[in-house]
């Protein structure tokens, strides 16, 4: 097996003074050595990972890494930089930089001593060797483990430290000694707790590692299962029955966490883990202390809003988007049976008897009325499903119960759309007061399957039926009138304000607000002609940006990497599908130059698409429902005329770039960085 690293992959001198700048150099080091096959394509993945979440961490440490196509093996670059580079670390600039690569398939031996580096960098006694090392070949010996950092011992190197690990991993029922701090040889307080990342290299390990020392500290027995690009080791069901608490220090789903339910949870980001294991372990005994547990399997931070601190108002979309992610796929198929069922049965299929009464194999029209009813009942799903997974978002599986049922009763009251946020809203509120509550322990089992579906129902229903529900029918009749009512310029505005929102973050929060508003008017049986005048708008202008990609890889293919003028193939089918995130990729590589771009033509195209008065009953599907599209022909000449503004744009903003020092090809983004939006790589994933 090659070494990861070598002393041609060391940089004591690393002169750059952006991230962007020290990942390209030290790529670079690892393209010489035939590492990385192409560098902007690699470049781009590392800016992907980055996007989701900074990688600067305490005491100068900074750790890009990502998992990539472009890479042929594992590898590990070090740059040591004398005036520090912002990570994006809260105690400032990283004078300690690690370039991690590992290959999209890279295997679990390479992939355990990349973790057990990113354990490394917890001791104090290796960073300090790092910053003091005089030569790039000690330097490199010392990150393999040939050479123990001063004051250590060999325990340390990055091989021991991979064989502990997967010896912790497999003997996780070890007995801890009593550290509870009574003094009394009682048995000490147990934590089990879980560590995971996107890529499952860095953060996961370096989380772990962090919660094990500040245990020790603190005297308490605490085991971790690090759930890695390696695959994980399930804790032994003993250890987490014994367990007195549990700790969730994670950016993607946990696995299997319905194994930690009933107990006492602290539940926050990776980089919680890693920056204040002390704290986490402080809040969890107080929760033990106070008798707080969950119902069931706490949500992840991505669906209930992330670390602590983090403000209301971010916390408030994750939970909207949790409960408008599930109800698109519902938008989407009952939409489309509707439409489908009007473009072979006419708009008179509305009237149909119930094809359980009436339906015969031969007939078109019994299709048609069988689609259409199909669709309906889809849609009758639309609402209780938002309401129950905003509940979900904030609460998990015990706030689903109530959250349905303020939905169906939303639905049941005309209450529309408004009453399902509000009542996904308030359902999960109350499930979340009601386990604050401090209950008897004989109780506890009972509690996410009797006695919380129990109480916060009936708090919900009452409040929709009695409180809030007529004002909210009120006010969801009111919009629609109003939507009703637009025409000339307010509804050309309304399209380019649509637009804007479509393009402003490819598949985002604010481009799932727009696409929602649109469904929510066409999602009955009897749509106005304005709300199928905004979906189409909608439909029209998040076509525009992986089509205008498209365009401009194709009519000047030199201002592109290579990956991108392959990225520009796929894009023509995604936009025609009307799948927005097809520009990403292009975005991730060049934020500054392709949103703005995107963002006019989308505007643009929205503005006509109303203006021309095109209509779409369906709420999904791009040119694959043109048939179903009023107006088709100016429809698509409203894409075309965005398609083509953003394309230029693009092409001009790029064509008026200087050259990045040190002569990189003409299509090398110079400014690698994040789109608006969350990003879809699944290559960083």
């Amino acid at each position: 097996m090659s070494e990861m690293i070598t002393a041609d992959l060391v940089d004591l001198d690393l002169s750059a003074d952006t991230k962007e700048a020290a990942a390209r150099a030290l790529a670079e080091r690892m393209v010489a050595q035939g590492r990385v096959t192409d560098l902007d394509g690699f470049l781009a993945d590392v800016a992907a990972r980055e996007a989701q979440m900074p990688t600067g961490l305490d005491g100068g440490i900074g750790i890009p890494h990502c998992r990539s196509a472009y890479v042929t093996e594992p590898s590990l670059a070090f740059g040591r930089s004398t005036e520090g580079v912002d990570f994006g670390a809260p105690d400032g600039p990283a004078d300690l930089i690690f370039l991690i690569a590992a290959p999209a398939g890279a295997d679990d031996a390479h992939l355990t001593i990349l973790s057990s580096l990113a354990r490394q960098l917890m001791n104090a006694e290796f960073t300090s060797a790092l910053r003091s090392v005089g030569d790039a070949e000690s330097a490199a010996a010392l990150i393999r483990g040939d050479e123990a950092p001063a004051a250590s011992t060999s325990e340390d190197s990055v091989a021991t430290s991979a064989a502990a690990s997967a010896d912790a991993a497999t003997d996780s029922t070890a007995p801890a000694p009593d550290g509870d701090g009574d003094g009394d040889g009682d048995s000490p307080f147990r934590i089990v707790a879980v560590t995971s990342c996107p890529t499952g290299i860095a953060h996961t390990y370096m989380a772990a590692e962090s919660l094990e020392n500040a245990g020790r500290e603190a005297g308490v027995d605490l085991v971790v299962e690090t759930q890695g690009s390696a695959g994980f080791t399930r804790l032994d069901p003993a250890v987490i029955a014994a367990a007195d608490a549990v700790i969730f220090a994670h950016d993607v789903p946990v696995r299997d966490k319905d194994r930690f339910a009933g107990k006492p949870t602290v539940d926050v980001g990776v980089k919680a883990g890693i920056n204040r294991p002390a704290e986490l372990i402080s809040e969890v005994r107080g929760k033990a202390e106070r008798g707080e547990v969950t119902g069931g399997a706490t949500p992840t931070p991505v669906e209930r809003g992330g670390e602590e601190g983090e403000g209301y108002g971010s916390m408030l979309r994750k939970w909207l988007m949790s409960g408008v992610s599930y109800m698109v796929p519902f938008v989407a198929a009952g939409g489309l049976l509707i439409a489908l069922g009007f473009a072979i049965g006419g708009y008179e299929i509305k009237s149909a008897p119930s094809v359980m009464q009436h339906f015969v194999w031969t007939q078109t029209d019994s299709w048609a009325a069988l689609m259409f009813q199909i669709g309906g009942v889809a849609f009758g799903f639309l609402v209780p499903v938002l309401a129950g997974y905003i509940a979900y978002g904030m609460a998990d599986r015990p706030g689903l119960v109530p959250g349905f049922v303020g939905g169906m009763i939303a639905s049941t009251i005309n209450a529309g759309f408004l009453g399902g946020l509000a009542a996904g809203l308030i359902a999960g509120g109350v499930v979340l007061a009601i386990q604050k509550v401090k209950i008897p322990k004989a109780v506890r089992g009972i509690m996410p399957v009797v006695v919380i579906p129990l109480i916060s129902t009936a708090i919900v229903g009452f409040l929709m039926f009695v409180v809030i529900g007529k004002p909210i029918a009120s006010a969801q009749k009111g919009m629609t009138d109003w939507l009703n009512g637009l025409s000339g310029s307010n509804a050309i505005l309304l399209g380019a304000l649509l637009g804007l929102m479509m393009c402003f973050d490819l598949g985002g929060p604010v481009n799932k607000v727009a696409y929602t508003f649109a469904t929510a008017g066409i999602a009955v049986s009897n749509p106005s002609d304005s709300a199928m005048k905004i979906m189409a708008a909608v439909m029209a202008a998040g076509m525009v940006p992986p089509l205008a990609m498209a365009l401009a890889t194709t009519v000047r293919g030199k201002l592109f990497t290579e990956t991108e003028r392959e990225n520009g193939k796929a894009a023509w089918v995604l936009g025609a599908s009307f799948i927005s995130e097809g520009a990403i990729p292009f975005a991730a590589a060049d934020p500054l130059r392709v949103i703005p771009s995107s963002m006019v033509g989308g505007a643009i195209t929205g503005a006509l698409s109303m203006s021309f008065g095109a209509t779409l009953r369906a709420p999904h599907g791009g040119i694959f429902v043109v048939p179903l599209i009023g107006n088709p022909f100016l429809y698509l000449i409203a894409i075309a005329v965005g398609m083509c503004v953003t394309a230029a744009l693009v092409v001009v903003l790029k064509g008026m770039r200087k050259p990045v020092a040190g002569g990189t090809a003409p299509g090398a983004p110079e400014d690698i960085a994040a789109p608006a939006a969350d990003t879809k790589q699944p290559v960083a994933a």
